[in-house]
């Protein structure tokens, strides 16, 4: 069923990396076949994200054949200089995604920004709009395209290819302003791809964590938080 507060969109790329965490030890990347979760909600909220709300990936149609392509870098070192690496790259990709928002209960002190027409309304025009910051997909190397699509519509190469399984794989990090807690982990999960599609856990779903670092919490008000009616207003101008 389709959430009332939820988003389509597709976005495309000439090149994607969502890192595989295990193949940054040598000092170079590779991507994993699909897109991270986390990716993808970076991809939402460069689109449309206030403190308010909390994106929620529900779904990514993968849209053309995965490909991979490898490239030779020169990544700065920490102390100055830099070195060849080689970096494995997702190339000439497109997915549709569904998405939606649900209010970020760890921030009491925005409940009076907790209207929901009105950040859907924002969210949809910015979708029209590719977005309202720069799209990238796993890294700022691969700038990526926001367009307006209906989750479905299309032809995909994995339309018939039914049941992929990717092993285990990063799903997302648990901030600590989501969960309420003063530590940063990292989630993993095994996800399936059914012809063409890849539907995600939720993050509390996730059994598979990994604590990263204590991290703190930014506070939010009046003084830095434009609220979504003085938004939405200044669009309808």
């Amino acid at each position: 069923m389709v959430n009332p507060n939820g988003i389509e969109f597709k976005v495309s790329a000439r090149h994607a990396l969502f890192t595989d965490p295990l193949t940054k030890i040598g000092g170079e990347k590779c991507s994993y076949h699909i897109p991270t979760y986390e990716a993808l909600k970076g991809i939402t909220k460069s689109i449309y994200w206030k403190p308010t709300l909390i994106w929620v990936i529900d779904e990514v149609r993968v849209m053309k054949r995965i490909r991979t392509q490898t490239k030779g870098t020169k990544p700065l070192d920490y102390g100055g200089g830099n070195t060849l690496a080689i970096y494995t790259f997702l190339a000439d990709v497109e997915y549709q995604v569904r998405a939606h928002f649900e209010w970020n209960l760890h921030r009491p002190e925005l409940k009076d920004d907790r209207i929901p027409a009105k950040h859907l309304a924002i969210a949809q025009r910015m979708v029209e709009r590719g977005g309202r910051q720069d799209v990238f997909l796993g890294t700022r190397d691969c700038q990526g395209y926001v367009e307006s699509c209906v989750f479905g519509e299309g032809d995909s190469p994995y339309d018939v290819e039914g049941e992929l399984a990717f092993g285990l794989v990063f799903h997302g990090f648990d901030y600590p302003d989501e969960t309420g807690e003063s530590k940063l982990h990292a989630r993993f999960w095994q996800p399936t791809m059914f012809n063409g599609r890849v539907t995600f856990k939720r993050p509390e779903d996730c059994t598979v964590r990994k604590y990263v670092r204590d991290m703190g919490i930014k506070k939010f008000g009046d003084q830095n938080l434009r609220g979504v009616e003085a938004e939405a207003a200044e669009l309808e101008d």
